[in-house]
């Protein structure tokens, strides 16, 4: 790999200009969506994204939006953008057989949030005992209204830093 490719992998080789940009959910570490133990992320099967391995026990709104789904478990939720992103956060691997157990919702549906609103919490140290894994995909659903996709790399504060900048 060249140092012009490595440059194009560092800052994108998609679109220059306005961006929607797509904030931490979490705190933690970013990881490529591709590392998941899950194939339904892993193989981008409901979209593409970025995962998060998450170091603190709340979940914000990663977008000024509106709130569409919380699964009953608690353990994963979609949101709309007001630019039209649509994104699933999924916190953790397999924690939908937790049936609800270390989440708490914070956010219902259907409400409007700001950006770093809280949605959720976890009980992130029984999580990481219970769950195939507590990394947190951050999938764009409707993926195919975006020409290019700019990922992150890094540690990230939620509801501060950008983990994905969407480009139509």
């Amino acid at each position: 790999m060249g140092l012009l490719d490595k440059l194009k992998q560092l800052l994108g080789d998609g679109p220059q200009g306005d961006g929607i940009d797509i904030y931490a959910p979490v705190s933690g570490e970013l990881v490529d969506i591709e590392s998941v133990p899950d194939v339904v992320f892993a193989e981008k099967i409901v979209g593409d994204g970025i995962a998060i391995k998450p170091s603190s026990h709340l979940v914000v709104a990663p977008v000024n939006g509106t709130i569409g789904k919380i699964f009953e478990t608690n353990h994963a939720f979609s949101i709309e953008s007001e630019d039209g992103v649509e994104l699933f956060v999924h916190i953790g691997i397999d924690t939908v057989e937790l049936k609800g157990e270390g989440f708490l919702r914070v956010a219902s549906e259907g409400q409007q949030v700001s950006k770093g609103d809280p949605i959720l919490e976890c009980d992130l140290k029984f999580l990481e005992g219970r769950a195939r894994s507590t990394l947190t995909p951050v999938v764009v659903s409707n993926m195919d209204d975006f020409k290019h996709i700019r990922k992150k790399t890094g540690k990230v504060k939620a509801g501060e830093d950008i983990i994905l900048t969407l480009y139509r």
